[in-house]
């Protein structure tokens, strides 16, 4: 007997999730998407935060090398124009503690690329190596039952009579994964198979971003990844930059500004908001470089949380992930690794019992470890998130202020200490849990503090400030 799954949504978790399937025995794997797919790396209407900064950190990336076996997805990023750039010595980021420092030694790195480039990349190699099969299709309900999902209900054009009418098709199968991103209706679904109640968490700091594409100058193609970070330990609203590296020699320079403090999409404006930063650099580094596109705005930023792990009953045969379960401010660029975890949560789990897709209590299973995975992104983002003014959802409890008080202090310490920059790095890039911030290591380097002063100007080699000074146009 053939065994099916289907996936709702084609976007990063979607075509992860039927790699997963697929590598598990999965007979057939069919993913469905609302949107016309671009033939390359291009920009599609599902993806509202496509035009913005997007990083795949180490954790992500592991998860990612996993999932495809063979498939080499860091190798193929990087032959498609993606940077690698290390967390130890290939930045400069100001927090809200100083200039962290670069470190000689080897670190663990990321990836930078435009979003559009990395959702194609990874379709293409899943389509490459997997027996999967993309259609267009809308998802409108789920077939089945409370304690059984066997399907999906797909808009489908009319027939003959009248081609315009929408009518629902079904699409049988064993496990449906709910895939479809930050406007998933995962909640309304369930709640037509009578599982109601599902709680659901927002908190919204009211962050816009603005973001620009620029030709790199010639000389500055080695110019390391530049940010301003945010502070929100300031009483103010959240105002950060940063230019990055991306594929076809350009920089993507993005803003972020939480409510009350949001960026401009005028021209003059946008370099303004930079230079108006705790430090210029951003806006004194792109001055001198030519803009290539408009500048992109989205509001689509809140922290979206569905505890679907958390129902009393859970129907076997379907399972969200990604945005679908959680969602992310994008200005801590953890939504893409954590789709990667929850995908391979799934794979994990379906190891466990043959590919058996339909395996009594294998989709609880798989939503509650996905949560887990998703709950250190989640309680990152909120935690900083809260401290802003006019937030909407959440205020700092006892608890949120004791561990910002001490994430704060490791961060300080974080600009001079190796062992607490590890730390840092470790859980940030989401290799590592926020429990290694306890670790008697990090507690002790914490306690010491910085062995080495503040640097008060960006830690940038010779080379790097001549290149800086010689594309500064604004006098700062």
């Amino acid at each position: 007997m053939s065994r099916r799954a289907v996936v709702i949504g084609a976007g990063l978790a979607g075509m992860l999730a039927a790699a997963a399937l697929s590598d598990a025995g999965a007979d057939e794997v069919i993913v469905l998407d609302r949107d016309d797919l671009p033939d390359g790396p291009e920009h599609r209407r599902g993806l509202p935060q496509g035009h913005h900064a997007h990083l795949l950190m180490p954790g992500g990336l592991d998860a990612m090398e996993e999932l495809l076996p063979g498939v080499d997805p860091r190798g193929r990023l990087l032959a498609a124009g993606a940077h690698e750039v290390s967390l130890s010595s290939g930045m400069l980021a100001l927090t809200s503690e100083g200039w962290l420092r670069r470190w000689r030694r080897a670190g663990p790195v990321m990836l930078t690329c435009t979003r559009p480039l990395l959702d194609w990349v990874i379709r293409t190699a899943v389509l490459e190596h997997a027996p999967v099969e993309v259609r267009k299709g809308a998802v409108t309900g789920l077939v089945g039952s409370v304690g059984r999902v066997h399907g999906v209900r797909v808009a489908a054009p009319g027939g003959r009579e009248d081609r315009h009418a929408i009518r629902d098709e079904e699409l049988d199968a064993d496990l449906v994964v709910d895939a479809s991103g930050r406007g998933s209706r995962v909640v309304t679904w369930l709640d037509g198979l009578g599982l109601g109640g599902i709680r659901e968490r927002t908190v919204d700091s009211g962050l816009v971003n603005a973001t620009r594409l620029y030709r790199v100058p010639e000389g500055a193609e080695g110019f390391p990844l530049t940010m301003v970070q945010a502070n929100p330990f300031v009483s103010r609203p959240a105002r950060s930059a940063m230019v990055m590296p991306v594929e076809g020699g350009r920089w993507l320079v993005s803003c972020g500004g939480s409510r009350g403090g949001e960026p401009p999409a005028d021209p003059e404006g946008f370099l303004r908001y930079m230079l108006d930063l705790p430090d210029p650099i951003v806006g004194r580094l792109v001055s001198g470089a030519q803009p290539l596109t408009d500048i992109h705005l989205s509001r689509s930023t809140s922290n979206v949380r569905r505890y679907l792990e958390r129902a009393p009953r859970w129907p076997d045969g379907f399972v969200a992930l990604g945005d679908a379960l959680a969602t992310f401010n994008p200005a801590y660029g953890h939504g893409m690794s954590v789709a990667a975890f929850g995908a391979r949560v799934l794979g994990r789990e379906l190891n466990g019992v043959a590919g058996d897709l339909g395996a009594p209590g294998l989709a609880r299973r798989v939503q509650r470890g996905a949560a887990r995975a998703a709950e250190a992104a989640w309680s990152m983002a909120v935690g900083q998130d809260v401290r802003y003014p006019g937030v909407r959802g959440g205020a700092p409890t006892v608890a949120d202020r004791v561990v910002s008080a001490y994430t704060r202090r490791v961060t300080r310490a974080a600009t001079g200490s190796y062992p607490a920059a590890s730390a840092l790095w470790g859980v940030t890039g989401l290799r590592m849990s926020p429990a290694r911030m306890l670790h008697p290591a990090t507690v002790l380097a914490t306690v010491a503090g910085s062995p080495l002063p503040p640097s008060a100007r960006p830690p940038m080699t010779p080379g790097e400030r001549k290149v800086l000074d010689r594309l500064d146009r604004t006098g700062v």
